[in-house]
């Protein structure tokens, strides 16, 4: 009877393990943790690991295949399978990951980068270094004074005067700005953003959280978000006569809600074309204390010689700069832009990585000014490409840069006969 009764389990068995393979058949799945952030406004979910929430910028992608990341969106499958042998044996779950990853059809590089290029007023050690960080990467690398909006050096003109493109992550500083200065959170305010998962903006700017920043902007709403990016110079010409330079543009309505709203506009700049003066423009006024300058471009040694700087407008930021400059900071000391510090960590370097893609382009940004032994020095790396280009190779060409000009001395004091000091960042 026992014989009997272990023939029926084991017919019984066969029938589960049957069953089991036909849910698989039939497309059943479950997902492992992470799921993708969708451009209609669901809920990017950040997974945890060892007790700290992790979420990369670099993994995202839309559902209408616009976003992409290092690996884009990953779909999981279930199948059961035998667990061990002999008497006993249990089924067990298997989990089996799928990839898929976005077209390019952008080149992340090029050559003759510089050709065009006005370079009679720049200043040519820091031109260089900017030459020598970019290398054959598609794109362009600006630096400016912060103290008077004077463009040190500006390589691949033709890009950096375009009209620009999405922002991708970058927009968060506006947005982190607008945040602070309307009172809704502090840098250290947890913001829940789902069941017990809270972010402060500290770790949210250095992780470019993006779910963080869609719930900011959906509290503020479009009208005050277009506000202070307005305030901020989205929207507006960045240069003072600068020939060539052509205008980004900041939309007069929302996104709709079925592309993700103005939380998607707060995550990714969806909709927003932003320029690399822009973004060079709204850092120099972060890290000067609130002055907006239009940037000016010397194209000469007359022009150098008679240089006056040109205020815009004054933002009313100074108490805020405290708030935003710890995660800025952090993105380079642990988050996003860590990738700087496999260069260059002489020094502090504040700043913030995008990372997105449009019609089978990759952008990749890193806007950042430094405090260097003779003042503070803007930056801003701006790619265009495939796979290769995103936020972090951004942030890693600044590293490069600031290693090319301290190996050229560039930030020792040089006293000269007459007294005083020539060279670095006056």
């Amino acid at each position: 009877m026992s014989k009997l009764f272990r023939v029926y389990g084991a017919i019984l068995f066969g029938l589960v393990f049957c069953a089991g393979a036909g849910a698989h058949a039939s497309g059943k799945t479950i997902t492992t943790g992470k799921m993708k952030h969708h451009s209609a406004g669901t809920a990017h979910v950040a997974s945890k690991v060892k007790g700290r929430s992790s979420v990369s910028h670099a993994t995202v992608k839309s559902a209408s295949s616009r976003r992409s990341g290092a690996a884009a969106h990953a779909a999981s499958t279930r199948r059961v399978v035998g667990h061990g042998r002999g008497h006993g044996a249990r089924p067990r779950l298997a989990v089996r990951r799928t990839r898929y990853y976005e077209h390019f059809s952008a080149s992340s590089f090029a050559d003759n980068l510089t050709l065009g290029d006005v370079v009679d007023g720049e200043d040519p050690i820091v031109r260089a270094a900017a030459i020598e960080a970019l290398g054959n990467m598609n794109g362009t690398a600006i630096a400016i004074d912060p103290s008077t909006g004077r463009i040190l050096a500006m390589v691949n003109q033709k890009l950096a005067l375009s009209r620009g493109a999405e922002p991708c992550s970058t927009i968060k500083l506006t947005v982190a700005l607008a945040a602070l200065e309307e009172g809704i959170v502090r840098r250290d305010t947890p913001v829940n953003l789902g069941g017990r998962f809270h972010m402060t903006m500290t770790d949210a700017l250095a992780h470019s959280n993006n779910l963080y920043f869609e719930t900011l902007g959906r509290q503020l709403g479009f009208e005050r978000v277009k506000h202070y990016a307005n305030e901020f110079g989205l929207g507006e010409l960045a240069g003072y006569h600068i020939q060539g330079e052509q205008l980004g543009t900041y939309p007069d309505e929302e996104l709709p809600a079925s592309l993700g709203g103005v939380g998607r506009m707060c995550s990714f700049g969806e909709s927003v074309s932003m320029t690399p003066l822009q973004l060079g423009a709204l850092v120099s006024a972060i890290a000067n204390g609130g002055t907006l300058y239009y940037l000016q471009h010397p194209e000469s040694s007359i022009d150098l010689a008679t240089f006056e700087p040109k205020v815009k407008r004054t933002l009313d930021i100074a108490p805020l700069i405290p708030e935003i400059s710890v995660g800025m900071e952090g993105a380079v000391e642990y988050g996003t832009a860590r990738s700087l510090r496999a260069n260059f960590s002489q020094f502090p370097v504040m700043g913030k990585t995008g990372t997105c893609s449009n019609n089978g382009t990759r952008f990749g940004w890193f806007g950042s000014y430094a405090d260097t032994p003779n003042g503070r020095i803007v930056t801003v790396f701006f790619l265009e490409g495939g796979r290769p280009t995103f936020g972090p190779k951004a942030a890693e060409l600044t590293g490069e840069f600031y290693r090319a000009l301290w190996d050229k001395s560039y930030f020792l004091q040089k006293t000269v006969a007459a007294g005083g000091a020539v060279g670095g960042i006056e």
